[in-house]
Order: structure tokens, then C-alpha cells, then sequence
């Protein structure tokens, strides 16, 4: 085994820490993939365990080892989102309607799980128009098998869009003009449901959004290749038959780079170690609702 990092990284129970260190020390990731295939047992178990993660994910970790941005779009998108004038998701605009945090690490002991079928009676007392759901937050509910990989332990867990609760059928309004991406059922449980992906472009360079959870009125509404304007009718909110099994609502997130997801998914969590990686691939999709942040806040 040539010395590439592939030594260091042999083994390792956490491959993404032991990438972003050999990474610091200039190693790519071809290179440590060649080595580790042409070296011992443990070495070969090694590049399998990483060739079933997401490559794109894996090389935005090692350019942040390196010290750059975790893709190479994000440092052009964050200051066009920043710049631009998006259209509301919702009408009236979460930004200006009355609504209410729904934290979930304690702050509300009260309130059922998203998943929980007595969701909905508690929300529908609570007498808003919307309930928010934050970015960044870390959540106890994503702890099942979906939500682990081989590459280390550690299960996504923390929250990497913006979730908007409101009733079944709520419409929903593209915020940019764009390309329909992928339209797709991602039918597992606590997946997204009627999942809708628009392509769309920051001074020529690609950036995506995802609309998770949706109801089956989006086949109709749009088809792959469509081209949407701000503003534009593009969803309605699912209800727990067809959103994956949860509270009606929208999640709806940022993507910098879509990786290698060529499915019509994308990942809704990220790994608290790797949470500057993440935050640069998903940026905060608040630059794009403008919601104020106390609104976030119990």
C-alpha cells in the first residue's frame, strides 16, 4: 500500500474524521481508493465501506480537511440568495402570519412527534397559521437504519432544511424561477413522500431546491423539464398516506451541490461532526424565506 493516507485511514471506525485529517495533509481521494484496493484485507473492507457512501459527499469532507469551501457552488449561491427577491412559499407569508416554534429537544414537552397521529389535534389547538420547524436543529427521531452509513457509526441527526406545518392540501409557491430536476415518490417510511427538486441558477452556476412531503396533486402540476417562475403554483401540502408518515407539512431545504444523489432525494439530515460540511452543501434556507429568527424561538 503506497503511502496516500491509505495507512491511517485502514480500519478507522470513522472514516469521515480520518478523511478530512489525511485530506489536511494533501491526500485525494483516487488515489487513497487505489491504495486501499491494492492493499490487505482490512484495506480492501475499508474502500468498500467507502465506496458505499455518497462520493460527493466524502469529497466535500475532504475539501473541507483542505480548508476550502465543502463545494465549490456555495461561496457564489450564498451571496445571490442573499441579494435576490424571492416569492413567498406560502400565502400569507410565514415571515408576516402568525406562527409557533416547534422545537423538539425538550422545549415543548406537550407536543406529540412529528410522526404521531395526535400531531394534528395538538397543532390545530394551538391556533396558528403555521408551525416552524428550525434549521441546524438536532433531533432524537431520526435514530433508525436509513439514517446511518458505513463510514462511521454516527447517524444523521441533524436537520438540514426549514419544516413549514400547516394543513393537507396547503398550497405551495416557488420562491425562484427554475427547472423541474426530479419529481419523485420516495415511498420509505419517515422519507419525504411526493418530493419535488427544482434546478435553478446563481450568476450560471446550478444550485437545487427540495420540497419534501407533498401531496399526489404534484404529478399534475408539473413534469420533469418544466420550467417554474417565483410565485408559481408548484404543490400542495401531503397528507400522512402519501408524505412519508408524518404531520402535514413541508420541508424545504437548500442544496449547494446535489452530490451524488441522481434519484429525485436528497439527504433532510447531516452528521453533528460534520456540520460545517453540511452547512455549506444544504445552506440555510432561511436566506431564501426571510422569516425572522425570533419566530424559530420558544
Amino acid at each position: 500500500m503506497t503511502d496516500t493516507g491509505a495507512t491511517y485511514v485502514s480500519g478507522q471506525t470513522d472514516l469521515y474524521a480520518a478523511l478530512r485529517l489525511v485530506a489536511a495533509q494533501g491526500a485525494k481521494l483516487p488515489e487513497l481508493m487505489a491504495a486501499l484496493d491494492s492493499g490487505d484485507s482490512l484495506a480492501q473492507e475499508t474502500a468498500q465501506r467507502l465506496r458505499s457512501v455518497d462520493q460527493g459527499l466524502l469529497e466535500a469532507v475532504m475539501r473541507r480537511g483542505r480548508g476550502l469551501a465543502a463545494t465549490q457552488a456555495e461561496s457564489t449561491v450564498r451571496p445571490f440568495l442573499a441579494a435576490c427577491r424571492p416569492a413567498s412559499l406560502f400565502a400569507p407569508d410565514p415571515a408576516q402570519a402568525k406562527t409557533t416554534a416547534l422545537l423538539t429537544a425538550g422545549q415543548r414537552p406537550d407536543m406529540p412527534a412529528f410522526s404521531d397521529r395526535a400531531f394534528d389535534a395538538w397543532f390545530q389547538a394551538q391556533n396558528v397559521d403555521y408551525g416552524l420547524g428550525a434549521y441546524g436543529e438536532k433531533r432524537s427521531v431520526y435514530q433508525t437504519a436509513q439514517f446511518a452509513d458505513a463510514a462511521s457509526p454516527e447517524r444523521r441527526t441533524v436537520h438540514t432544511g426549514i419544516d413549514i406545518f400547516a394543513p393537507a392540501m396547503t398550497p405551495v409557491f416557488a420562491p425562484l424561477a427554475g427547472v423541474v430536476k426530479y419529481l419523485t415518490y420516495n415511498a420509505d417510511p419517515l422519507d419525504y413522500g411526493h418530493t419535488l427538486i427544482l434546478q435553478h441558477e446563481a450568476d450560471g452556476v446550478p444550485f437545487y431546491s427540495l420540497y419534501g412531503h407533498l401531496a399526489h396533486s404534484l404529478p399534475q402540476l408539473l413534469g420533469v423539464g418544466a420550467k417554474v417562475q417565483a410565485g408559481q403554483h408548484i404543490a400542495d401540502l401531503g397528507d400522512w398516506h402519501e408524505n412519508g408518515g408524518w404531520a402535514a407539512h413541508i420541508h424545504f431545504q437548500i442544496m449547494t451541490d446535489m452530490l451524488d444523489q441522481k434519484g429525485g432525494n436528497f439527504y433532510g439530515v447531516g452528521h453533528e461532526s460534520l456540520w460545517d460540511v453540511w452547512r455549506e452543501i444544504c445552506i440555510d434556507p432561511n436566506l431564501v424565506l426571510r422569516i425572522p429568527p425570533e419566530k424559530f424561538m420558544v
